[in-house]
């Protein structure tokens, strides 16, 4: 007969929107031994002040003994560019899977996101892992970056790398409605508070294995994000759930936006005409 689970988890990026949550998460969890690191601009006592932008054994041996590293710290805002997402978001998590790999850390759990198929908005396909990649912004392709970077880790030296992209989790109370961005797309892949404390412990205690990436959103109607292989990866099942609806001004909004793409496609290949250079 096993004994109680102890699990000790480092968290990154832990005094933002996510990061507060899957705080409060965590310390509820019994068995979870929190470590939490970063740039601390709030001075929180219970925080490991770090620049984890500049690799530094200072602040390295914080991942001794940790059993897995969840990583959120980034530049979170989809709209970001290469200034900041450049440092924040693909060089800090170089950093972070490099400490991790030098304390032999068994599971790392990247925050990717969504905009990692950005390119799919006014599309039919469902939104699985094994669809090719359409970052249409700095963001999704910094986030594709570092699962690819992920994968490679994981083939090579065998530490179990989990993606979890992540939809629309707004800070505070989170209600979903017709105020959020990107329209129908926005709305449907609204992420409640409850999914996201649920897919955080699932994710920081799970015994997944290899690469994987998963959606991770509630279970909201018309949406095309699928979440059979985040309940196959770590048993993920969303409770929370939303009908996207739109006011005027919103829907006149989507529909422009779907023209727009229609007419000069952001994440193609190839131009709707012309050359791209």
């Amino acid at each position: 007969m096993s004994g109680p689970m102890h699990r000790r988890v480092l968290l990154t990026g832990s005094t933002g929107n996510l990061g507060h949550k899957a705080t409060a998460a965590l310390k509820a969890t019994d068995g979870v031994e929190l470590t939490r690191i970063g740039r601390n601009g709030g001075n929180d006592p219970e925080v490991v002040t770090a620049n984890l932008e500049v690799f530094d054994d200072s602040w390295v041996r914080h991942f001794q003994g940790i059993d897995t590293v969840l990583h959120l710290a980034a530049d979170p805002r989809a709209a970001g560019n290469w200034d900041t997402v450049s440092p924040l978001n693909i060089d800090l998590a170089l950093n972070v899977m490099r400490a991790a790999r030098c304390a032999g850390v068994k599971r790392f759990v990247f925050a990717s996101s969504n905009w990692v198929l950005g390119g799919y908005r006014f599309r039919k396909e469902q939104l699985t892992s094994g669809l090719s990649p359409r970052p249409v912004n700095p963001y999704g392709a910094s986030k594709l970056f570092i699962e690819r970077y992920g994968r490679m880790v994981s083939e090579e030296n065998g530490i179990a790398f989990l993606s979890l992209r992540i939809g629309y989790c707004q800070p505070g109370e989170n209600r979903p409605g017709p105020h959020m961005a990107f329209g129908i797309w926005g709305q449907q892949m609204w992420l409640g508070n409850e999914d996201w404390a649920q897919a955080v412990v699932k994710s920081a205690t799970s015994e997944f294995t290899g690469f994987q990436a998963i959606n991770v959103v509630s279970r909201n109607e018309g949406m095309r994000w699928d979440l059979e292989e985040a309940q196959k990866a770590i048993g993920y099942a969303p409770v929370e759930r939303h009908r996207p609806k739109l006011s005027f001004s919103g829907w006149m909004k989507d529909r422009a936006a779907s023209l727009r793409e229609t007419l000069m496609p952001s994440g193609s290949a190839v131009p709707a005409y012309g050359n791209r250079w």
